[in-house]
């Protein structure tokens, strides 16, 4: 495989970043994820780190060096971060679950097939145009889609904000999964947070991936929403890929090209894009999450033979 790959978070106007990315990839198989800790409950950095952490231990388990059920993996990674946030939860005494919302894609075989909970979004573009992107699951996306709502009030309804699908709470997560699309050279696909899309139309988002490398378009997308935002901002977070083809290719030194043609086999590579995860003055610091994430990571260990 080769692609391009740029990632970068910004902490806006909040005291926290609670936005995590990161990406993962063997040979034949490449993971995206990017989770946005919900601000409106306890510790939600903590839930985005949790979900990513096990994202990526379970793709490090079954990418072997492809993943056999792609659809499959998605449903089931997101469920096992929806238990282990719970697990922290209540190993910890917290009077309310740390939530996150959630996007992973799966890339192999020169096909992407996309998850997500929440309004974390993902954006599936080809020559300026975009060919696919995740509906958010909140309120004011199912009233647009009942014909309740005008989508010119995506921005400005009362209820923009009222989620009904996260992981981490009381409730199972919905998970919405993609079809499989075939990825031609030149498609882009990004990862957003709210920060960004909230801020940005989707007609500037298209112009700046389309007249843009991603290494200087994901950048300039974060500056300008940041600014526009202002101090009282939200994190506004990206991850872009660039596909260039499921098979390698003589690297064209481009900066953020990734050619897999060397990778050993058995081997998975992982760029997870960790913020500080809290103040030292807070409970759980980033002990407790090491701690939690190795736990997580020898959990998985003995029981991914079970998921396949």
């Amino acid at each position: 495989m080769q692609f391009s790959v740029y990632q970068q978070s910004h902490i806006g106007g909040r005291k926290v970043n609670q936005d995590r990315m990161g990406y993962s990839y063997t040979r034949e198989a490449l993971l995206l994820v990017l989770a946005d800790g919900m601000g409106g409950h306890q510790r939600g950095e903590v839930a985005a780190s949790i979900a990513l952490q096990t994202m990526s231990a379970l793709f490090r388990s079954q990418a072997t060096p492809y993943v056999k059920k792609p659809e499959r993996f998605l449903e089931d990674a997101f469920q096992r971060a929806h238990e282990e946030i719970q697990r922290y939860a209540r190993e910890h005494g917290m009077p309310d679950n740390p939530r996150t919302t959630i996007v992973a894609c799966l890339v192999q075989h020169n096909c992407a097939v996309w998850a997500h909970c929440g309004d974390s979004r993902l954006y599936w573009l080809r020559r300026g145009q975009i060919l696919a992107r995740t509906r958010d699951h909140s309120h004011i996306e199912h009233l647009i889609a009942k014909g309740l709502a005008d989508p010119g009030e995506r921005g400005t309804h009362p209820d923009r904000n009222k989620l009904y699908s996260c992981l981490g709470a009381s409730t199972p997560p919905k998970v919405e999964l993609s079809r499989q699309s075939v990825l031609e050279p030149g498609d882009v696909l990004l990862l957003c947070s709210d920060g960004l899309w909230g801020i940005l139309p989707d007609t500037e988002i298209v112009h700046q991936l389309s007249t843009h490398t991603i290494v200087q378009a994901v950048p300039d997308m974060i500056g300008m929403a940041t600014a526009i935002a202002g101090p009282r901002g939200d994190n506004t977070t990206a991850l872009a890929i660039q596909w260039q083809g499921a098979h390698d290719a003589p690297s064209s030194g481009d900066e953020g090209m990734v050619s897999t043609l060397m990778l050993p086999e058995g081997e998975v590579t992982t760029r997870l894009a960790e913020a500080p995860a809290a103040s030292p003055l807070d409970d759980f610091g980033d002990e407790d999450i090491e701690k939690a994430i190795a736990e997580i990571r020898d959990a998985i260990e003995k029981s991914s033979q079970l998921l396949k």
